[in-house]
């Protein structure tokens, strides 16, 4: 007998029926207060020796259509190994399609990366030399928020992840840059430890991350539109960081995130605000240039349409930031499908590659501030 499940961390699923595993019905929940959906993942049980066809009845009504062009689910039996299985969208259904090898397994609509595993990381990233780690506050739903600084130099460079809790990509992206940075063998980290002082945020949303979410806290808040006016009642997540980029100001900023809809990785910058300038133009090219020549996972041919002069969005971190500071503040994306550069149809855009992709980052902000 099949059981289908979500009522676990992270969990994003209801299930009408599971009667026939050829003609099984989905629908993605919301999230709590908010009416954002489109990130799934659940638990298959007795599934082995069945070809499964699911069918995500509430598609048509997500957050981002844009986002099931092209796309193809994630499973994986062990929450680490992940891989691609056939999936479509048509007649405003989404169906996923698999014979799994294993009575237990799970889908996702990304690589899941639940609170569980955070914590398991962060108690062995506490362990390094290499990092100071505080607590900076507390979640709505009481949970800790980690900071971590490394390096003792003039500059203040600031990286947050996952302000969306359904880009798990930021997640796994913080797991291959905070071990270069405690690497003693890694010259960038070496280098870097020198002139600059970096100030970690690993997870931003991990109450929207508990609770399955995509995009908001537990308020119901989208933590990347409350920057310019956020509270410790709705937003404290921004507010605490916020407060202490105060106190250490800011030289440099990059927000890790995950687009649904655009198949590649690209940089988004402050373009546009007020006080935007040649100069800004020119340091955000630099880096994104140094990026291109160290990655083969990176392009500038595709991203976001740029704003109106002067019309930028200040509720949105890399705006707010970047005008408030006036430094160099971007917001990297990357995919929820195979990066259409150096695509890798098995696994799509992967763990692993978000891991690889952010010791390449950690190499062009030694060379950008060296």
């Amino acid at each position: 007998m099949i059981k289908i499940t979500s009522d676990f961390d992270h969990g994003n699923i209801d299930c009408g029926t599971a009667d026939d595993p050829g003609n099984i019905e989905l629908r993605i929940k919301p999230d709590g207060k908010a009416d954002f959906f489109q990130w799934f993942y659940y638990r298959v049980d007795g599934a082995e020796g069945y070809s499964l066809t699911m069918r995500i009845k509430n598609a048509a009504k997500a957050s981002y259509l844009g986002g099931w062009k092209n796309y193809n689910a994630v499973t994986s039996t062990d929450g680490e190994k992940w891989t691609r299985v056939e999936t479509s969208y048509a007649d405003d259904v989404l169906t996923i399609s698999d014979a799994p090898s294993a009575d237990t397994v799970y889908y996702a609509y990304f690589a899941a990366y639940p609170t569980t595993r955070y914590r398991e990381f962060m108690a062995e990233t506490k362990k390094s030399a290499a990092l100071e780690h505080a607590i900076i506050g507390q979640t709505l739903d009481g949970q800790d928020i980690d900071y971590f600084k490394f390096g003792e130099g003039e500059k203040q460079l600031w990286v947050i992840a996952r302000q969306h809790p359904g880009e798990t990509m930021g997640s796994w992206w913080m797991e291959g840059f905070l071990p270069a940075l405690c690497d003693e063998s890694n010259a960038a980290a070496g280098a870097l430890r020198n002139f600059a002082t970096v100030h970690i945020i690993p997870c931003m949303n991990l109450d929207g991350s508990a609770r399955g979410h995509l995009r908001t806290n537990a308020a119901g808040i989208d933590l990347n539109r409350a920057w310019r006016n956020t509270t410790m009642d709705k937003s404290p997540e921004v507010y605490l960081v916020r407060e202490k980029m105060r106190e250490t100001g800011v030289d440099f900023f990059l927000d890790v995130h995950g687009d649904e809809a655009i198949a590649n990785n690209f940089l988004d910058s402050a373009e546009n605000v007020p006080s935007w300038t040649d100069e800004d133009a020119a340091r955000f090219n630099h880096f994104s240039d140094l990026l291109l020549k160290e990655s083969k996972d990176f392009q500038d041919k595709e991203g976001y349409p740029t704003p109106p002069p002067g019309n930028a969005n200040l509720d949105i971190a890399t705006n707010y930031v970047g005008e408030t500071w006036r430094c160099l503040a971007m917001t990297l994306e990357m995919p929820f499908k195979d990066a259409k550069v150096n695509p890798k149809p098995d696994v799509g855009w992967s763990p692993e590659r978000c891991r690889s992709f952010a010791r390449e980052h950690l190499n062009v902000m030694a060379k950008y501030f060296g």
